[in-house]
This record gives structure tokens, C-alpha cells and sequence, in this order.
């Protein structure tokens, strides 16, 4: 028994299972992520490593050029692009498409560990990060004052918004853009150390040695237990003044190779060593605030981050993957204006760029040419079926096969982009044709004066071979860019499933469901309107140009063939 005889004879079957489609079909496209194109991008890991104070050949030659013939090796890898500047070493690696993002991070990090024993001390550790398209912010906002600088506003940002707009669905992080720092800035009077015989070593020997903070163990009673520990001692600049770097003439215990001086150093946080004491008379020890200036500033002074002059940060927000670019930004959105009466006086917070602004228009383009797609459809449907009962079949079974496309784009990771609309706005014209067949095929028998059941039961098994076969051929076009390889697989392989999935539905609701309709609505043509008619007198009239130019080209065989030898070179 075929399918159509199945669904004329159990209607129910038929129209339960063209629900479901729908119901599976709308709750899977509210779970597709939705982004401007696929996912295309290829997997790349970066190595970033500081250096502070060293020039860009040191950089080049002690830590990029071991981490490259490092990481040479390793599987999957296309190309290997280095940066080398003074104080920072940036190495991208990019790999092969088909090659797994996570792996391939895995892989670089396990390189790197065996060379980070041959990178100088006084380096960080690599730090080794995924680059991809989802790393890439959806939306940035420009936090601006009038009364506070951008110290001031990345502490603020830091206090009361980043976590918030963390808490946005969908949003894996927030990043602060042009963000400053606090830090004890330390600028040496090399005079002054030249007389006293010190040397910006003793002085970060000191601040390592003293600069600390350590445990002291643990206070414990029946109810509580104590965390002990010793607070450090230099908070503030005034602090820091009374630091002690070693004795006039001499240095401190915790010496270090003799060195040129410099103008001006920073230091932030010194969380190593032990306190160390110092040797010589108390007299003549030599406290930092003799040889230096130390005042709280920026950590990094010479990069602006403004807005229409005046000081600005950003507030990058990240997406998670598969997750909905538009819910993210609406999300971000609505935060802001629940965030802006709270702000400070003179603070605006105000959107600076959202890219999935653009996303989001061209997609409303795109469901808008759906539904004029639509329209047409059903428009040509009617005119050339002649019948209203007859074009509402088709129009109802495009919709549904449009809406179970998306079951299958769920599960294999595709998202809702311009490509996969731009391959159910083609594939409308592709679902219609089955139905179309298998309505207009139950319509001449029911013309012939067969019962409605019989009818559609005979019709729609008449051309049961023709509509498989007819998917089949299209199935047979489109399934090989599923394993098309490269980036252009990679970007049309969302089209080729979207377009694939369609005309299957389309197959097998055109023999469940329209036969099964047709059964239940179509009647036998009693006479026809005058659009009918004047459509039949068009087609009367293209059959018989056609039929005229056919018997004119059989009667010149050789002139045909010519012409035909010719096209196909």
C-alpha cells in the first residue's frame, strides 16, 4: 500500500503528521542561532606573550622564533603568521577547516609548555586563546562622563556593569575597551642612585622582597574559623616613599647584577619573595622616596580611548556559541535603559556599534521576499488551476514544508542566515511543483466523473513514481555541495541541506497530505469563469504555436542538428 493510499484512506494520519511537522519544525527554529552568514570561519589559535622592557629583535629572536619551530609540527596546520614588537610577541596559527577548534587549541598548548622552560625569565607565560567568529563582539557600548576619567570609568565599569550585562542570555563575556588601570607609578632619579650606588635592580629586588602579602595561618574556635594573614605594608604613595632600598654606598641584602639606570618605572602588584632585611648602619639607609617619585596613575598612559574628545570605555559584549545575535543585542538593549537613570551625574552609556543591526534588516528583507514568494505562488497557482479550492492545496502545503525544513537544520548545527533564507525563498518554487502535479493529476479525474476518495486514491498514485523520481534528480543536484570541500563548502553547504530537506517534505507531504485535502475539498469543475477560460484560450494558443514550430523543425532535420552541434560547442 503507497502512502497516498495510506493518507486517503486515514485522514487522520495525514493531518497528524502534517502537524507535528509544524509543531517540531516552529519549536526548532526558535532554537536556531541567527547571525548575517555560517560559520565559515577558519579554526586559528594565537600565542601571545609579554616581555616587558625588551626590544622587538630581542622579542623575535627569544620567543617568537622558539614558539614557531615549536608549534611547526603540529597536525592541521595551514599557515603560521608572527608579530614582533617591542614588549609583546603575537603568533597566530591557523588551521585546516575540517580541523576541530578545541583539538587544535589543545595541541598548541601542550607545544607550548615544552617551550616555555627556553623563554626568559623575566617573560609571562604564553597565553594562548581561540580565535573564531564567535569571539568577535555583537554589540559595543561607549561609557562616557563629564566628571570622571577613564580610571574612574573603568573602576566603575568594573563595580556595577560588566557583571550585569554578563548576566544577558547568550552573552559568554564583557569586555572593557580602553579600559585603565591603577597603578604606583616609580619615576627614578638616576642622580640620585648614582650617588647613593644603587641600581634599578636593588630597587626591584626591593619592591619584589617587601612589597608582599603572607599567611599567617589559621584561628580556630568551636564556631568559626580565622583566616590569618599579614596585610602588606605600602598601599599608598606616601607608603611606598618609606620603603627601604638598602644603606648609602651599598645595596640591600637581596642584591641583584648591576644595571643601567632609567628614568621611570612602574610597578602595580609585587606578590614574590620575602622580606628582607637590610645590612648596615640604620643611619644611612636609602628609602625609595630619596631616589624616586612615586605617584598612583594608570598603569598605561599613552593610548586614548575618546569619544567626541571627551574620555570614553567600551563595553564589548561577546556572544556564546549558537546563540541568537539579535536576542543578545535586544537583551543588552533593554539592560541599558533599565542601567542609565542609575548612572552618575555627566555619565551617558549609548550604543556605538551593533553589528547585528544589519543582520537583522536583511533578514526582515529576506522573510518579507518570503512572503511575496508566497503570494505569487499561490497567485500563479490559482490562475493556471483555474480552480480556488484546487490552488489552496499547494499554498498550504509550501508553508508546511517550509516550516519542517528547519528539523533538520536544528540538529546539524546550522544557523538562521541570510544563505538558509536565501534557500527556502528558492526552494518555494520547488515544493509547489509536487503538489501541483498531484492536485491537477486528482482534478482531471474528478472531472471524469470518479468519486472524490476514488479519485485522489488513483490520482495521487498515477504520478507516485513521477514525484519521487522528480525529488530524487533534485536531491541528486544538490546533495553534492553537502561535501563540497574548502571555505566555499563550508559556505553553501547550509543552502544545499535547507534547499535538500525542503524538497524531501515537499515529496512526501505532496503524497500525504494534498491527496488527502484534495479528497476532502476538491470538486468535479461545473463550468468555468472567465479567467478560466481566457487562461485555457492562452495555453490553446501556446500548444498550437508550439505545435506549429515542432512539425516546421522535423520537416529540417540537418538544420536542426546543426544548430543543435553548434550550442553544444
Amino acid at each position: 500500500m503507497m502512502l497516498s493510499d495510506v493518507s486517503v484512506r486515514r485522514p487522520v494520519f495525514a493531518a497528524v503528521a502534517a502537524i507535528v511537522l509544524c509543531v517540531i519544525g516552529l519549536a526548532a527554529f526558535f532554537f536556531l542561532p541567527v547571525r548575517e552568514l555560517p560559520d565559515v570561519d577558519p579554526p586559528i589559535v594565537s600565542v601571545n606573550t609579554s616581555y616587558a622592557g625588551a626590544s622587538a629583535e630581542v622579542i623575535e629572536s627569544r620567543i617568537t622564533e622558539p614558539i614557531e619551530q615549536q608549534i611547526a609540527g603540529i597536525q592541521g596546520v595551514e599557515r603560521i603568521n608572527s608579530t614582533s614588537r617591542d614588549g609583546r610577541s603575537n603568533v597566530n596559527i591557523e588551521f585546516s577547516l575540517d580541523r576541530n577548534i578545541d583539538d587544535a587549541a589543545n595541541d598548541v598548548r601542550d607545544r607550548i609548555s615544552r617551550v616555555v622552560g627556553r623563554l626568559p625569565d623575566q617573560a609571562d607565560p604564553p597565553e594562548v586563546a581561540k580565535a573564531d567568529s564567535d569571539s568577535q563582539p555583537i554589540i559595543i557600548m561607549f561609557l562616557r562622563s563629564t566628571t570622571m576619567n577613564r580610571l574612574e570609568l573603568t573602576d566603575y565599569a568594573d563595580r556595577y556593569l560588566v557583571d550585569r550585562f554578563a548576566t544577558v542570555p547568550g552573552v559568554a563575556q564583557v569586555q572593557i575597551y580602553g579600559e585603565q588601570r591603577y597603578a604606583m607609578r616609580i619615576w627614578l632619579d638616576a642622580g640620585a642612585m648614582a650617588a647613593r650606588g644603587l641600581t634599578v635592580n636593588d630597587v626591584e629586588t626591593a619592591l619584589t622582597n617587601q612589597n608582599v602579602e603572607l599567611p599567617a595561618g589559621s584561628l580556630e574556635s568551636a564556631q568559626k574559623d580565622y583566616t590569618v594573614r599579614v596585610a602588606r605594608t605600602y598601599a599608598r604613595p606616601a607608603d611606598f616613599a618609606q620603603l627601604p632600598i638598602g644603606t648609602r654606598g651599598s645595596a640591600s641584602t637581596a642584591t641583584g647584577a648591576q644595571s643601567s639606570g632609567t628614568l621611570a618605572a612602574a610597578s602595580t602588584s609585587m606578590t614574590n619573595g620575602v622580606t628582607g632585611a637590610l645590612v648596615g648602619n640604620a643611619a644611612y639607609v636609602t628609602r625609595l622616596g630619596d631616589i624616586a617619585r612615586i605617584e598612583e596613575a594608570p598603569a598605561e598612559a599613552r593610548r586614548l580611548f575618546r569619544g567626541n574628545g571627551i574620555d570614553q570605555i567600551g563595553l564589548a559584549v561577546t556572544r556564546q556559541a549558537q546563540s541568537n545575535d539579535l536576542a543578545i543585542s535586544e537583551g543588552a538593549r533593554a539592560l541599558m535603559e533599565q542601567i542609565k537613570p542609575t548612572l552618575p551625574p555627566g555619565t551617558t552609556l549609548e550604543v556605538g556599534s551593533d553589528n547585528s543591526v544589519f543582520t537583522s534588516h536583511a533578514i526582515d528583507e529576506v522573510w518579507i521576499t518570503i512572503g511575496i514568494s508566497m503570494a505569487l505562488v499561490a497567485l500563479v497557482n490559482f490562475i493556471f488551476l483555474g480552480s480556488l479550492r484546487a490552488a489552496v492545496i499547494p499554498s498550504v502545503v509550501a508553508p508546511i514544508c517550509l516550516l519542517a525544513t528547519f528539523i533538520v537544520l536544528a540538529p546539524l548545527g546550522f544557523s538562521l542566515n541570510l544563505l538558509t533564507l536565501l534557500a527556502l525563498v528558492l526552494a518555494i518554487g520547488l515544493v509547489v511543483d509536487d503538489a501541483i502535479v498531484v492536485v491537477e493529476n486528482i482534478q482531471r479525474r474528478l472531472d471524469h466523473g470518479e468519486p472524490p476518495l476514488v479519485a485522489a486514491e488513483r490520482g495521487a498514485r498515477q504520478v507516485f513514481f513521477a514525484v519521487v523520481a522528480t525529488t530524487v534528480v533534485l536531491l541528486s543536484v544538490f546533495a553534492p555541495l553537502l561535501f563540497l570541500p574548502g571555505y566555499v563548502g563550508r559556505l553553501f553547504v547550509e543552502l544545499a541541506a535547507a534547499i535538500a530537506a525542503a524538497v524531501a517534505f515537499s515529496a512526501f507531504l505532496a503524497l500525504s497530505l494534498s491527496p488527502m485535502l484534495a479528497s476532502k475539498i476538491l470538486k468535479p469543475a461545473q463550468s468555468n469563469g472567465w479567467l478560466a477560460r481566457r487562461v485555457d484560450r492562452a495555453m490553446d494558443a501556446l500548444k498550437n504555436s508550439y505545435a506549429n514550430s515542432l512539425n516546421a523543425l522535423l520537416g529540417r532535420r540537418a538544420a536542426v542538428g546543426g544548430v543543435v552541434g553548434l550550442i553544444i560547442l
